[in-house]
């Protein structure tokens, strides 16, 4: 056993409104810069429906995330490095920008500036990408609401794996909002498929990065990754992703997109697992299996046997209390009421859900009977197959029996909850026959119900021990081990291609120290690194460049002001 942490969330559909506020904060935490205009590392989507960037689950077309092979081995479903090298300067499997949609922004200037004239004038749309007028036809967001229609819905990707029945009467009976954001994998097939190593999952919290002085924007990761959250900067040439907010959660803040959420439908917590069993479950012969196999990845903090390893593995006290209180391990493994989405990419996602009742809630109500009452939910959610197909599609790999278990336990959560609500004397039948005490259920409801901000967020802060790794979160990927699922060693181009460089990030702490010290704050006897994220895409910032030489001449930039730098004539 090799106890690991990872930090990981859960979402509650049946809260989502999409408002799309997650969204926009997360836009303007972290891509409201020149290059990714077209980015959003946070978007919600509309389901039944396209998607973004459009058909992202077609791995027919862009053979993302992993695959078994004929020996029963995980193989990248892109190809593997010879593949790789070969196509290394032509990558034929990246979504275009009309997959994504050209960004633009409008003509305000003619608004603000047009002279007394007969007709209103118009601020006409212009691309950011080229400055021209340009037509508006699709946007990250442009389905929204339509899910149910039939000019989007029959080209949402798992609508062609169920029944004609299901097709045609969707318009009827479902529809649902989908916020995604980067899985953070166990098993993360980006980091797999970068030829220079600039992809790598932090070993203290498990959180996937992208190292911006070691990318090389091959963009090979944007193929490899299945849910199509890696994004390609074509300012910098870099590649950027979601980091899950870690200044924040490094101080014990929680994500943007959680703080920011109208409906308070996600959860962060820490989840210690055997990084041992890791490669076996994604190896897990059939997709219908995945999702279990990986729930046996997870271990009980309270296990001593667990704590003790954990402890031997230098995982602090209080982070294994916070895996205790954690409201992701006890929506997964205690209560058993969020999936992961899309298993049978084999690539052990991070980001869980809990899928929504409220379609077959509605339903019953539609046909005049007791929405609430436990009899009736029980026979909508047997009779219902729509939803639960449809539902099986995008967390179990197609098996509907865990998304029906799930359902049975809201169901009865919402049945038991009722009768004390309205001061009945509860009905112990009801927990019993989803497997479940009285006291479960009711704390499962304070969970996903009342629950408190310190109870949505049990999000432990880094320890001063832990400051060097920290600072050097390359040097060692919780991936890179003998037998490793294809991280680590050297690369096809170049001995170390394959390995990690150490690079120093900014954490909130040292933010403080930058702005309150007389001098640039950076580890002691090392260079200063030059963080890309902040850069605006103009001009040459500080650190980019070597200073050059005193009386030395030509078109180099001039850094040595310590300010922006300015080209020289």
């Amino acid at each position: 056993m090799r106890v690991m942490a990872q930090m990981a969330m859960v979402m509650n559909l049946d809260k989502c409104i999409g408002c799309h506020t997650c969204s926009v904060t997360c836009k303007q935490a972290w891509t409201n810069r020149t290059g990714v205009e077209y980015v959003w590392f946070n978007n919600v989507e509309t389901r039944p429906g396209q998607g973004y960037p459009r058909r992202y689950e077609d791995q027919d077309t862009w053979q993302g995330g992993w695959e078994l092979n004929k020996r029963g081995r995980l193989a990248l479903k892109a190809g593997g490095r010879f593949k790789k090298l070969i196509q290394i300067f032509s990558n034929p499997k990246l979504p275009a920008l009309d997959d994504y949609y050209e960004p633009w922004t409008y003509d305000y200037a003619t608004l603000t500036n047009a002279p007394l004239q007969e007709h209103t004038p118009v601020a006409r749309p212009k691309s950011l990408i080229t400055g021209k007028d340009m037509k508006i036809s699709w946007s990250a967001n442009w389905d929204d609401d339509l899910g149910g229609s039939d000019r989007h819905g029959e080209k949402d990707v798992l609508l062609g794996r169920v029944s004609e029945r299901i097709r045609l009467e969707f318009e009827q009976t479902f529809m649902f909002y989908l916020p995604r954001i980067c899985e953070h994998c166990l098993n993360p097939s980006c980091a797999a498929s970068c030829p220079s190593g600039a992809i790598y999952k932090r070993a203290e919290d498990g959180i996937v990065l992208v190292d911006q002085d070691r990318c090389r924007g091959w963009r090979m990761c944007v193929t490899g990754c299945p849910y199509k959250k890696v994004y390609f900067n074509h300012r910098t040439g870099k590649a950027e992703k979601c980091t899950f907010c870690f200044p924040r959660v490094e101080v014990g803040l929680p994500t943007v997109c959680s703080e920011t959420c109208v409906g308070r439908l996600r959860y962060i917590g820490l989840i210690l697992y055997d990084a041992d069993k890791v490669l076996e479950a994604a190896s897990t012969p059939d997709d219908t299996g995945l999702y279990e196999a990986q729930r046996q990845v997870f271990l009980d903090p309270n296990d001593p046997r667990v704590v003790r390893e954990a402890e031997r593995a230098a995982i602090p006290r209080d982070w294994i209390e916070a895996a205790r209180l954690s409201p992701v391990h006890a929506l997964i493994n205690t209560y058993k009421v969020a999936l992961p989405l899309h298993p049978e990419y084999r690539t052990l996602p991070m980001v869980w859900y809990i899928p929504p009742l409220s379609p077959v809630v509605d339903a019953v109500r539609g046909t005049g009977h007791d929405a609430e009452d436990h009899h009736n939910l029980f026979a909508a959610v047997d009779a219902l197959r729509i939803p639960v197909d449809y539902l099986a599609q995008l967390f179990t790999a197609g098996d509907p029996i865990p998304v029906d278990a799930v359902l049975r336990r809201l169901a009865a959560m919402r049945s038991y909850m009722r009768d004390i609500n309205l001061g009945r004397e509860p009905d112990a039948a009801i927990p019993e026959n989803v497997g479940m005490s009285e006291e479960q259920m009711y704390d499962m409801y304070r969970l996903l119900a009342l629950a408190k901000y310190d109870e949505r967020y049990v999000i432990p802060p880094a320890h001063a021990e832990q400051a060097h790794k920290l600072e050097e979160l390359a040097t060692e990927c919780s991936l890179d081990y003998e037998g490793g699922p294809g991280m680590g060693g050297s690369g096809p181009f170049g001995e170390t291609s394959g390995g990690a460089a150490a690079v120093a990030v900014e954490t909130f702490h040292a933010l403080r120290d930058r702005q309150t010290s007389d001098a640039p704050a950076a580890p002691t006897g090392q260079a200063t690194r030059v963080n890309l994220l902040n850069w605006d895409g103009k001009g040459s910032p500080p650190g980019l460049y070597p200073p050059r030489p005193a009386g030395s001449s030509g078109s180099a930039t001039d850094t040595d002001s310590g300010g922006e730098a300015d080209p020289k004539p």
